[in-house]
């Protein structure tokens, strides 16, 4: 059981990309601090396994058939989430793909993909939210009003976006993947401005190599390389795991994270140590 500023209980959590991964580990994590998971990615078999993950352990787990790329499958996820519950306190956009090219050998295409995805998606996914909040956040300030208890149904939301370990560093073939997650960042920042005043909370996880069906290599020699650079480059020794990051998104979906909004959360292993 949680310390009680990581207890998430009562309270309806919206995760994308939680068919595997970090947004599997994440979903998981945040039902047993006791929130009500809605679980979303495309793919239904990885959803259906998760939320089976969740049930077995005694949580209540929802699944949404959804392309984070289209902003009306989004909207409609959100909002039928949002009904079911009567609420809405997390939102944890974390669908994202992976994709490497030489910036010489660019297509629009490789673009626009990684962009629809990893970008707007999490964009459709943080509006979405936003509207729920501060929409349940005036309706609780007029219930007040009408009882004479003034800020005493006040919700206080928490929006967590995934960055990247790519926003600090650059890297061969990082262009589309990169300038996205960088996006992401300015997306975090400039969203935490504008819904701070109504309770919201909106920071990112940046994370380092983590081991996952995303990052994952055909060409297991690759990978062996890939991960054996990574744990030479961590103080730590080691890559991470998607439990590493689901633990920092609960942190910045709990109240344990109250007084922290518009921050980037580095669990990169210290690969990266940004002022």
């Amino acid at each position: 059981m949680p310390l009680t500023a990581y207890d998430l209980s009562g309270r309806t959590a919206f995760v994308t990309g939680a068919a595997s991964g970090i947004g599997r580990a994440s979903a998981v994590l945040l039902a047993e601090a006791g929130a009500t998971v809605h679980c979303a990615d495309r793919d239904a078999q990885g959803l259906h396994e998760t939320a089976t993950l969740i049930k077995a352990a005694g949580g209540t787990a929802h699944t949404h058939s959804v392309d984070v790329a289209d902003r009306a499958q989004v909207e409609q996820a959100v909002a039928t989430a949002t009904a079911t519950t009567g609420r809405l306190d997390v939102m944890a956009a974390i669908a994202g793909i992976m994709h490497s090219s030489p910036v010489l050998e660019t297509r629009d295409e490789d673009l626009d993909r990684v962009l629809s995805i990893n970008f707007k998606g999490v964009l459709y996914a943080c509006q979405a939210a936003a509207r729920a909040m501060i929409a349940a956040n005036a309706d609780a300030a007029k219930a007040d009003t009408d009882t004479g208890k003034p800020g005493g149904s006040r919700r206080p939301g928490s929006i967590v976006t995934m960055a990247s370990g790519a926003v600090d560093t650059g890297g061969p073939g990082l262009l589309c993947y990169g300038a996205a997650k960088a996006a992401v960042v300015q997306l975090t920042k400039t969203l935490a401005t504008e819904v701070g005043p109504h309770g919201i909370r909106v920071n990112a996880v940046a994370p380092g190599w983590i081991r996952t069906p995303m990052t994952d290599r055909h060409d297991t020699d690759a990978q062996a390389h890939t991960e054996g650079l990574m744990v030479r480059m961590s103080p730590l020794g080691r890559v991470g795991e998607p439990e590493d990051i689901a633990h920092a998104v609960l942190h910045l979906a709990s109240d344990a994270s109250a007084f922290t909004t518009g921050q980037i959360l580095r669990p990169n292993g210290g690969v990266a140590m940004p002022w």
